[in-house]
């Protein structure tokens, strides 16, 4: 079954989660918002941030293949079936993922 996840799909995380769906889609929001480096004692977790003053078309190229790299590499219980980024992205810069997965044995 596919399902969609960005970094803002989970407001508040759980670390409990009892249900492995969500604990899994909530997994793959963790590593879309945290910026590689930033975890003390783990940091290769996360997607790389030296992308800045970049053209927007090189950053989502290497944006794609970071956010597959760490989702594959951090959470195996999913295959990433594509990436795209939100609209609006000329007028605030911002790039903001947005990542179908496919839970896998689920």
């Amino acid at each position: 079954m596919m399902h969609t996840v960005s970094a803002n799909t989970f407001a508040k995380i759980n670390l409990n989660e009892t249900d492995p769906v969500k604990s899994i889609l909530q997994n793959v929001s963790i590593i879309l918002r945290t910026f590689k480096g930033s975890c003390p004692m783990y940091r290769d977790f996360g997607i790389q941030t030296s992308l800045t003053d970049r053209p927007i078309p090189v950053v989502k190229a290497l944006l794609y293949n970071a956010i597959r790299e760490a989702i594959e590499k951090y959470e195996p219980r999913v295959e990433v079936a594509g990436i795209d980024f939100a609209d609006g992205v000329e007028m605030s810069g911002v790039l903001e993922p947005i990542v179908e997965v496919n839970i896998i044995n689920e």
